[in-house]
């Protein structure tokens, strides 16, 4: 019969498998929660955040009106509506009307006026009308394109009736214009003035100054209207 020293003590077998799930144990507590990672972390920081409703109204866009500047910049329209009203609103201020026998006359006539001061824009046939272009058609151009119309009678314009044309056209483009057809008498009775200009007075080119300083002056009394 074999002795009781042979096998193993009970206690000696038992202790082993207990210390080992007590180590187990030991080191599952002492280990620390594994940390998330960077990118994780940044994930859920940047997700949007609901917005509340007041902020949705701070952050609204401005409205289309005042966007607009109220500083606009300066318009040109008072001094378009200036310059194409008034007395600019024409090229000339007077168109000279003679004969070619009085051109000498007439051009001592401009002179006066355009040294005058005020500086009138006159029209005078023979230098101010475009080379090459019709008799007729520069003759209405200029009337239309002057405020007053100085027609120099003389003998020479009574017996010229390409003058009788320039007066009555002249009348036609401004029948009932009052002060824009001045009649300038030299040289001539009272006897013959033209019946066409019977309704108007005329200017006496006898006068002081040949009647230069009341041509001047009827046609400043007109421009005058205009402002």
């Amino acid at each position: 019969m074999a002795s009781s020293s042979s096998f193993p003590a009970p206690d000696s077998r038992s202790k082993k498998p207990l210390g080992k799930m007590a180590d187990w144990l030991r080191q599952a507590l002492s280990k620390k929660p594994k940390e998330m990672p960077a990118s994780q972390e940044s994930t859920s920081s940047d997700a949007p955040q609901p917005r509340s409703r007041d902020s949705s109204l701070s952050l609204g866009l401005s409205s289309p009106t005042s966007a607009v500047s109220t500083n606009l910049p300066p318009t040109h329209e008072a001094a378009s509506s200036s310059s194409s009203s008034g007395r600019w609103s024409r090229d000339y201020d007077v168109c000279v009307c003679h004969s070619e026998e009085d051109l000498a006359a007439a051009q001592e006539l401009v002179a006066y006026l355009e040294g005058s001061s005020v500086g009138l824009r006159c029209f005078l046939q023979l230098r101010d009308a475009a080379p090459g272009g019709a008799i007729v058609s520069e003759l209405c151009q200029a009337l239309d394109s002057s405020h007053c119309r100085v027609l120099l009678i003389t003998p020479g314009f009574l017996r010229d009736p390409w003058c009788r044309y320039q007066m009555l056209q002249a009348l036609s483009q401004a029948p009932g214009a009052e002060g824009r057809t001045i009649p300038l008498l030299a040289g001539l009775s009272r006897a013959a003035y033209p019946a066409e200009l019977r309704f108007m007075y005329f200017v006496d080119g006898q006068g002081p100054e040949r009647g230069f300083r009341q041509v001047k002056e009827a046609v400043l009394r007109y421009l005058q209207t205009l402002r």
